[in-house]
């Protein structure tokens, strides 16, 4: 019979794991900020593709149509867009907000309407503006 310990057992020490748990802390703490810059980033270039698409087809319309768009469902419904875009910064195709422009743009133009787009958001976005102002 042996009643001593083996010279080498098996296994991790408690230093050991808490020097393992320690650096994965540290790799965590820097990645997850990076994460969400990086989403930030895309959300907001989402944005600024949309709102370009949306104001295009406004213009288009208008400048078609010889009147602006009462909303943007007359988009969707003329063709100009296949649907309203969901807004990257709400998570919903409802919050975008329109400005209904009361003067006319066009010579040949004969209603007011939507002239302009924006986020419904009310965050800042990495340039210091609110993404209600793009």
């Amino acid at each position: 019979m042996r009643t001593g310990k083996p010279k080498h057992e098996a296994g991790f020490t408690l230093l050991e794991m808490m020097i393992v748990m320690t650096i994965m802390l540290v790799l965590v703490a820097v990645a997850i900020p990076a994460y969400k810059a990086t989403v930030r980033g895309a959300r907001e270039a989402v944005l600024k593709e949309d709102l370009h698409t949306m104001r295009s087809a406004i213009d288009s319309y208008t400048a078609d149509k010889q009147k602006a768009p009462q909303s943007l469902d007359d988009l969707v419904q003329d063709g100009y867009l296949r649907e309203v875009p969901v807004d990257p910064m709400t998570q919903s195709k409802d919050t975008w907000t329109t400005d209904m422009g009361d003067t006319l743009h066009l010579l040949d133009q004969t209603d007011p309407g939507v002239d302009d787009v924006h986020s419904g958001s009310q965050e800042t976005g990495t340039d210091g503006q609110p993404y209600s102002t793009w």
